[in-house]
C-alpha cells in the first residue's frame, strides 16, 4: 500500500505546483544498483572504457532511473493509485555527480460526471546546471468525495 498523497486532490487548481524534490548527487554506483533492479546491463551505464569508446566522457545514467524519480516525486506529492498515464521525454544524459530537481505543476483539474477528478499535471526534472533531464506529463483520477 502508497503513502496517502501529500495534498487534499479536492483542493487543487491549475497552477498549483509540488514542492520540489531534489535527488543525488548519482553516483555511478546509483546506475549499478539501477541496472540490477531493471535488468538493463549495459555497459555503457556503468563500463568506463567501454563509454569512452562509444565516445562518451563517462559513463551517464539509465533514462529510467530519471523518470522513476520523477514517478517518485508525483506520487509523493498526489499519490500512486490515482495516476492514468505518465509520459516522459529524455531531454539530456544524467551523468555521475549530478543532482537532480523534480518539480510538477497541475495544469488542468476537470469534473467527470460522476464526480470524478481528472487532473492534468506538466512534470520538469533539471539538473544543477539548469540544464531539463526530462519532461513529462501525467493524468490522474480522484474518486469523486
Amino acid at each position: 500500500m502508497s503513502a496517502p498523497a501529500a495534498v487534499d486532490p479536492l483542493t487543487l487548481r491549475a497552477g498549483d505546483r509540488s514542492q520540489p524534490d531534489t535527488f543525488g548527487p548519482l553516483t555511478r554506483t546509483d546506475f549499478v544498483r539501477y541496472q540490477g533492479a531493471s535488468g538493463d546491463f549495459n555497459p555503457i551505464h556503468h563500463d568506463e572504457q567501454f563509454a569512452q569508446a562509444a565516445g562518451y566522457p563517462t559513463v551517464f545514467g539509465v533514462g529510467m532511473l530519471s523518470a522513476g524519480l520523477l514517478a517518485t516525486h508525483l506520487t509523493d506529492w498526489l499519490g500512486v493509485a490515482t495516476i492514468r498515464r505518465f509520459t516522459v521525454r529524455f531531454r539530456e544524459q544524467v551523468w555521475p555527480g549530478d543532482e537532480l530537481t523534480c518539480s510538477a505543476e497541475v495544469t488542468a483539474v476537470e469534473e467527470t460526471d460522476e464526480g470524478e477528478l481528472i487532473v492534468g499535471v506538466e512534470l520538469g526534472c533539471v539538473t544543477q546546471a539548469g540544464a531539463i533531464a526530462l519532461s513529462g506529463s501525467a493524468e490522474l483520477r480522484f474518486a469523486a468525495a
